[in-house]
């Protein structure tokens, strides 16, 4: 650590944990992105139907991400649903990096996500059109789902706070609970809730047949027709807060220190068990947040038979928790970087003759590497102390005198008395000790003969 002219401490730039985050995050994609190269080269090599030139255009178009779609306006279009889709992802990413900020692994995200889904629709299609404004029924709406997330997501932080059981078997099995909960309670209120209006028996009416709907504020316009609206940027500031509560509050503080040693925790003072239950809580609370921002769109339809299968978005958030390596604010690039990913290999079908499975082969190849993103974060820190370290020794940090060092004979002057030698044994008097004689003798001037 190097020290300015004032006196404080610098960190080296590779040393800064933000830096080292990026780095890794890159080294992430750049693997992924060629893993993924190599597949398409590879397909290209044993097929005999597919040039090779074909794996270069392919992970170019991939690359190029809503651009693959044309014209501009096809390109405004894309890049629109682009951002829309992040926005549910963005939250459930959230949720997973603020459980792995406490030491947790909120792998009960889609449960979380069906719950917000379910509760922001009830309400959004029960309260009669007309009866309240909607934009106050978009909210009561939105505070349900979030609500409905809180409440999934605290009962496996109370069993795993009260009696230890582990957060992720808690989650599993809460997850297939509300995937059944949902699907039951749409079940009996099919006449009042499902779509049969548009013949899409399987999905819920969507908001806007009741008059509830996301504010836009013309980026449906801006984007061509897209379905954007305001929630990316509800995502984005709930982020901020979430990273300013996590980095910059005593209560964010204690949840990061649990996260790190929970005894040491405890042993501190702070109330490990309720910081357990409170981050699952709101963990739950930002997944359900999620899903009630996508469905309060107005124009998205939602599948309520899920008592087979859970929601993408909701195991989907762990990647983008990874690869911000769980910053909040890194989520909101790393969920839009996966739809970008995404967004580009939906082209390749059309345009060369592999399919969109590819762009999710490359997504997974980086979620794989972003397992190994704190080894790269240590791998550049150790790389780095021993940077310091060759430089200490060639003395980089070493001031030079500006005065010769002196031999011990130069640095005799004229004014240092003479010294005595030092006799080497005890009663053994020197050469050059010179005895006095007369009265001042230590024998009084007198000779061993004359005692």
């Amino acid at each position: 650590m190097r020290k300015t002219s004032s006196g404080t401490s610098k960190v080296p730039f590779l040393r800064k944990p933000a830096i080292q985050s990026i780095i890794a995050s890159l080294i992430c994609i750049l693997g992924g992105l060629l893993v993924g190269f190599i597949v398409l080269l590879l397909m290209a090599v044993f097929s005999k139907d597919i040039p090779i030139s074909e794996a270069f255009r392919g992970i170019l178009i991939v690359l190029s991400g809503p651009a693959a779609a044309g014209n501009a306006r096809d390109v405004l279009f894309t890049c629109g649903n682009m951002l829309f889709t992040a926005t549910p992802l963005i939250m459930t990413g959230l949720s997973v990096a603020l459980a792995f900020k406490t030491g947790l692994f909120n792998i009960g995200a889609p449960g979380q996500y069906l719950m917000g889904a379910m509760g922001s629709l009830l309400v959004a299609l029960s309260i009669p059109q007309g009866s309240i404004p909607s934009w106050l029924v978009w909210i009561l709406a939105f505070l349900t789902g979030t609500l409905l997330g809180v409440l999934w997501g605290s009962i496996p932080g109370f069993f795993k706070a009260k009696f230890n059981v582990n957060e992720v078997i808690v989650c599993i099995l809460t997850n297939w609970i509300a995937a059944n909960v949902v699907s039951w309670v749409f079940y009996a209120n099919q006449e009042k809730f499902v779509n049969i209006a548009e013949t899409k028996t399987n999905f819920i009416r969507k908001t806007v047949s009741n008059g509830v709907s996301t504010a836009t504020l013309g980026l449906d316009k801006l984007f061509a027709g897209s379905y954007l609206d305001v929630s990316i940027f509800l995502a984005c500031i709930i982020a901020i807060l979430l990273y300013v509560m996590l980095n910059k509050t005593t209560f964010g503080y204690e949840l990061r220190a649990c996260g790190y040693n929970r005894n040491a925790a405890k042993y501190a003072g702070m109330n490990e068990k309720r910081n357990i239950l409170l981050s699952m809580a709101i963990a739950g609370g930002l997944a359900g947040c999620g899903a009630a921002l996508w469905c309060l769109n107005g124009q998205q339809d939602f599948k309520w038979n899920t008592y087979q299968s859970l929601p993408n978005v909701g195991f989907n958030g762990i990647p983008a928790a990874l690869l911000a390596s769980n910053n909040p604010i890194g989520v909101i690039f790393s969920a839009i970087f996966l739809r970008y990913i995404d967004t580009g290999g939906s082209y390749l079908p059309g345009e060369t003759s592999f399919n969109e499975y590819v762009s999710q082969l490359i997504i997974a190849v980086i979620i794989y590497f972003a397992g190994f993103s704190k080894f790269i974060k240590d791998y550049l820190k150790k790389k780095q102390m021993k940077k310091e370290t060759a430089a200490t020794i060639a003395g980089d940090y070493v001031k030079i005198p500006d005065k010769p060092i002196m031999s011990p004979e130069e640095n005799i002057t004229e004014e240092s008395p003479p010294q005595t030698p030092v006799p080497e044994e005890p009663g053994e008097v020197a050469e050059t000790t010179e005895v006095p004689d007369g009265p001042n003798a230590p024998d009084g001037g007198k000779d061993g003969d004359d005692q």
